[in-house]
């Protein structure tokens, strides 16, 4: 399984996040602690936004520890918001197009989980983009999917609503061809204004999650980076957070709208 880590706030350098912290994302991709294995080394992923409405991306299939661009990108890149994952493929290819975060105009997802028999129902998935949204679809994976069908579900006007649908209605697809798990669903999301993440799962064994408030900012997590677990809130299942300026909101894990 994947993990990831994400900022919203005052302008923070990305090492703070990715190669600073005692567990950081680089360590976690050798040293894991809150996943079923340890070792993350199929890609990894930075998206980060600044002056331009579109996220910037910086990928690689270098396992996170043996790419010295990465340290420096996040050693000089400085975001008010931005996303960054290490990969545990689920079963897809080790290439460029499956690291996350994936993007299509101002949003950017990433996903740690997995859809039950994608291999049976990936058909039925890629049905469910639309063909203006099919151009996006550059890799394999059923976490791009799931995010292409969100943003076809009207993510621009329900960011909530919208994903909920496509985690629910490819959870649906999962049963139907008796994938297990149908659906593990730790993910991240974001327009360069607010950043969502939500935890769920088809059954009682949701990702973990979880997120840490400073006076600066927020950090979203699959695990603590730090070994200071009291500071860090893990997020409830079937939940989700919106992070918005300095305010954040949990809201359960249903098509409602945020703005509601």
């Amino acid at each position: 399984m994947c993990r990831w880590a994400a900022w919203s706030g005052t302008p923070k350098y990305l090492e703070e996040l990715v190669c600073g912290p005692e567990h950081s994302l680089v360590h976690q991709s050798r040293n894991a602690v809150s996943c079923k294995t340890p070792v993350n080394a199929d890609g990894f992923g930075m998206a980060w936004y600044d002056s331009r409405q579109a996220p910037c991306v910086y990928k690689d299939v270098r396992p996170a520890w043996s790419d010295a661009n990465l340290l420096q990108l996040a050693h000089h890149v400085r975001s008010p918001l931005f996303l960054a994952h290490i990969r545990a493929s689920t079963g897809t290819a080790t290439n460029h197009e499956n690291c996350h975060p994936f993007t299509s105009g101002r949003w950017c997802f990433m996903h740690n989980g997995q859809v039950g028999g994608y291999e049976r129902v990936r058909k039925r998935l890629d049905a469910l983009i639309p063909d203006h949204l099919y151009r996006y679809r550059t890799g394999a994976t059923d976490s791009e999917a799931l995010f292409l069908i969100a943003v076809g579900y009207g993510l621009d006007a329900d960011p909530v609503g919208a994903m909920v649908r496509a985690v629910k209605d490819v959870e649906q697809i999962a049963r139907e061809a008796d994938g297990l798990p149908h659906m593990r669903f730790a993910a991240a999301w974001s327009n360069g204004e607010s950043l969502f993440a939500a935890r769920y799962a088809s059954d009682h064994l949701a990702p973990s999650l979880y997120y840490r408030r400073f006076a600066e900012g927020t950090t979203v997590v699959s695990e603590p980076l730090d070994k200071a677990p009291d500071a860090w809130v893990e997020v409830p299942h079937c939940s989700i957070l919106q992070v918005t300026g300095g305010e954040v909101r949990e809201l359960p894990f249903r098509a409602v709208s945020a703005a509601a």
